[in-house]
């Protein structure tokens, strides 16, 4: 499964360090391998065992999901549901991610669709030749494309058409980052920053809140804002993490109507009450624009988000916590 990380952790990772006090209880920190990339845990609690636990419940809630929803690895769900066109008896945690892909498809009109890894698919081929897809492959991909002909019960999940393909990637590592969270909160710990490339924050990073860096679309290391996490989660997605083209008009993240890459945004930061529901609609905002963007976060309660179009120019929602 592809890394979709887009927040940049550096200063959240120095707001561990910023405890006031000497009875600021120290922090825990822990990773591992998951999702092509290294996840990792960070807690604050006075007892080193009960934060060992925490991290590595977390981490392995993490690590599930990866091996769960994986478009790469054999043995994953999703792998088997993509070869054979169906799956029987499908584990909760995957039936839970589809159920929210569904919603969030009906919610966007189809701008979030799992259904698109066939147009991933042939734009990486194209790009190996050195060329975007053309019109014909583009239109071949979309003839597979149909996020209400998933369907999914604790049966089976069936793909209905021949030849479909679903990816997660806009959804697993955010609700790998909620599993985290709740496994972190198990074991009584409050105060925890977890990535999984996706954000989930809980209580303080010691005197202040945790904050995370959002990256310049077009200047690496350089922060385009940063965001006070208020107990929200944060996602983050944008053109420039996997480019099919030099001018990023071809990237990861497609629009199914056309078939190719939205062309306004760079990049959409979201805040919202979970992980999985910040994932995903960073992944479709970036398809329905600065303007469809606003309007859909100002209907849904605890959603603000940051759009940054490929001119530079930011729009920010009003309730989004920014650090001056």
């Amino acid at each position: 499964m592809q890394r979709r990380r887009f927040m940049a952790a550096s200063l959240g990772t120095m707001a561990l360090g910023s405890a006031s006090g000497a009875q600021a209880a120290p922090v825990h920190s822990g990773a591992a391998l998951a999702f092509g990339t290294t996840v990792s845990v960070s807690v604050r609690h006075a007892d080193a065992r009960v934060a060992r636990r925490a991290i590595d419940d977390a981490l392995a809630a993490a690590r599930q999901v990866d091996r769960l929803m994986s478009i790469y690895d054999p043995a994953s769900e999703v792998f088997r549901l993509n070869r054979d066109g169906y799956l029987a008896r499908p584990d909760p945690h995957l039936l839970a991610v589809l159920g929210h892909a569904r919603a969030l498809s009906r919610l966007t009109g189809g701008a979030f669709d799992i259904t698109v890894q066939p147009l991933w698919q042939a734009s990486r081929r194209a790009f190996e030749q050195g060329l975007p897809a053309s019109s014909r492959e583009r239109a071949q991909a979309r003839a597979l494309l149909g996020w209400n002909l998933v369907d999914a019960a604790r049966e089976r999940v069936v793909l209905r058409k021949p030849g479909m393909r679903i990816t997660l990637n806009g959804l697993a590592q955010g609700y790998a980052a909620d599993l985290a969270l709740r496994a972190v909160r198990a074991h009584g710990v409050i105060h925890a920053l977890l990535d999984t490339g996706e954000f989930a924050a809980s209580g303080d990073a010691g005197g202040r809140s945790w904050q995370l860096g959002v990256p310049d679309p077009r200047l690496p290391g350089k922060m385009a804002a940063t965001v006070r996490v208020d107990g929200r989660c944060v996602a983050t997605s944008g053109d420039y993490e996997t480019s099919f083209s030099a001018d990023r008009l071809h990237h990861h993240i497609f629009d199914p109507a056309t078939g190719d890459s939205p062309p306004e945004l760079a990049s959409v930061t979201v805040l919202a009450p979970s992980a999985i529901e910040a994932d995903g609609l960073s992944t479709a905002c970036m398809v329905l624009g600065s303007r469809g963007a606003h309007a859909l976060a100002a209907r849904l309660p605890g959603v603000d988000l940051l759009t940054i179009d490929k001119q530079g120019s930011a729009r920010r929602s009003p309730g989004l916590p920014l650090v001056a």
